[in-house]
């Protein structure tokens, strides 16, 4: 069955750097647009990057764009979110999600699947 499994949370200081990973299972990973969602307590669950298959086109929340990276490595399935200059506005519990498409998707209508999250936290 389909699985997805972050990784690589944590408590961070502002302006420190975290990396997130999320490993995937159970479908051809290469072959889907992956994205990076996040939930802080009491808001809403919100896009935060996006890649489409390939790796070639992504997209990002103008909250976070500059700052953060996603990337992906097909071979082993994985897919990975890279934050820099981390803000306090940054701390949420952080959700990889399968699109159902091969181009980079925004919405959360457009994702199918989704790991059960690992939790940023940014505070001094």
């Amino acid at each position: 069955q389909v699985q997805l499994v972050e990784s690589g949370g944590g408590l961070v200081q502002p302006g420190g750097s975290l990396r997130v990973s999320c490993a995937a299972s159970g479908f051809t990973f290469s072959t889907y647009a992956v994205g990076w969602f996040r939930q802080a307590p009491g808001k809403e669950r919100e896009f935060v990057a996006g890649m489409g298959w390939s790796g070639r086109d992504t997209s990002y929340a103008d909250s976070v764009k500059g700052r953060f990276t996603i990337s992906r490595d097909n071979a082993i399935n994985t897919v990975y979110l890279q934050m820099n200059r981390l803000k306090l506005e940054d701390t949420a519990v952080y959700y990889c999600a399968r699109a159902r498409a091969i181009w980079v998707r925004r919405t959360m209508e457009d994702y199918d699947y989704w790991g059960q999250g690992t939790q940023v936290t940014v505070s001094s």
